[in-house]
């Protein structure tokens, strides 16, 4: 089912005001936000001592060669590509965090459509979504159109069953896999089917693909496979990453785009008078992130950890407890008062913050909000703190 969205309040200022004035039961501990919390990775301090010198400098709107050489050959590794499928020229483009780009990457999108879509173009988000797609499709002018990512359809939207008469008139969906909050996984037989439909109806699809590190079992697949598989080239197509999950480099604000190298290109020619730089010792410390694996396989080394005690004092009340991708966990709390309940039971019993499913999605045409009975809890503190927060909380549900 579709719906059209107005923007909310952000899901972390609806959760303020609801354990506003709430003195928390215990000594407080914060798993809302998705915020990594491992160890920066020891190479990044030299790196950034010998590119010192570049901070005096106003950095290229589509970042050094060096940097689109590192993202576009990590890339091809990660996703098994042909050497050179992705354009080292007009290919890739530096973002401050993958949020930033994924907002100009839509009024880029909408202005370089025109009026060819109709007289108000649709933007596809997932219910729930990540906030910046409906800020992005609001801003641009565009309808966003909401398209729930229920249990039954595997946490993932179904955007092949909306009507031919709003395909027509679409101008960008946004995909997430591994999905934020649930951590759902789309295979490649699934990507390929987005991208032959959004080539049949002419939009773009923006993936986003930030979680893509944070996998257990296996690796998922991308976008930029996907495309080559459903046509040979990457049109239509753009796959959104960052440093901030894999790396744990959040406070670096370093993301990239990469895909077709001709909206990447006039997307670059917008972004040259309205969007921000990447400095050029941040693009350093990209290229020799994007260089080592060892420190993003302990990454997910430390999240299995996490996860282990997760099925140790959970899985008895939740059986699908561990999602295959992602570093949240997405809790159906619906028999015990459902996630706003539930989260104000938390911060006042046990000064556990976590965050209403309901504050993560939106209700849709039908009045029913496809995350008002879950919680997510973000599993980035330490693996002691993280023990403790999943034993308050099966207190809580007991």
């Amino acid at each position: 089912m579709s719906s059209c969205v107005s923007l909310p309040l952000s899901p972390f200022q609806r959760l303020g005001r609801l354990i506003a004035g709430v003195e928390p039961g215990r000594l407080p501990i914060d798993v809302s936000v998705g915020e990594p919390r491992h160890p920066v990775p020891g190479f990044v301090g030299p790196v950034l001592s010998a590119a010192l010198a570049d901070f005096v400098r106003y950095p290229p709107i589509k970042g050094t060669p060096a940097f689109r050489a590192a993202v576009a050959g990590w890339a091809e590794r990660r996703f098994e590509l042909p050497d050179g499928t992705i354009d080292r020229d007009d290919g890739v483009l530096p973002l401050n965090g993958s949020r930033e780009g994924l907002f100009h990457a839509t009024l880029t999108a909408v202005r370089l459509a025109g009026t060819t879509k109709g007289a108000r173009p649709a933007i596809l988000l997932p219910n729930p979504f990540y906030a910046v797609y409906a800020a992005a499709a609001e801003a641009a002018g565009a309808e966003p159109v909401l398209v729930a990512a229920s249990r039954e359809d595997g946490f993932l939207p179904r955007f092949e069953r909306l009507p031919v008469d709003l395909l027509a008139r679409t101008v960008a969906a946004f995909h997430a896999s591994p999905a934020n909050p649930q951590g759902a996984v789309a295979d490649l037989g699934r990507l390929e089917g987005l991208v032959r439909l959004a080539r049949h109806y002419g939009f773009l699809l923006f993936s986003d693909e930030c979680y893509s590190e944070i996998w257990r079992g296996q690796a998922p697949a991308g976008v930029l496979s996907a495309a080559l598989g459903a046509g040979g080239n990457l049109t239509g197509v753009v796959a959104f990453n960052s440093l901030s999950k894999r790396s744990n480099l959040a406070g670096a604000r370093c993301g990239f785009a990469i895909g077709d190298p001709a909206f990447l290109k006039a997307w670059a020619a917008l972004r040259n008078v309205t969007a921000p730089q990447v400095p050029m010792p941040i693009q350093a410390v990209a290229v020799a992130a994007l260089a080592d694996e060892a420190h993003v396989a302990e990454n997910r080394r430390l999240y299995d950890l996490k996860y282990a005690v997760a099925e140790e004092i959970l899985s008895d009340r939740f059986p699908d407890l561990v999602p295959p991708g992602g570093f949240f966990l997405w809790l159906d709390v619906g028999h015990w008062g459902g996630g706003e309940n539930v989260t104000a039971r938390l911060w006042k019993e046990m000064g556990v913050k976590v965050v209403p499913g309901g504050y993560l999605s939106a209700t849709d045409a039908d009045g029913v909000n496809p995350g008002q009975n879950f919680i997510r809890i973000a599993m980035v503190e330490s693996l002691e703190t993280s023990r403790e927060a999943l034993s308050r909380l099966s207190e809580v549900l007991s």
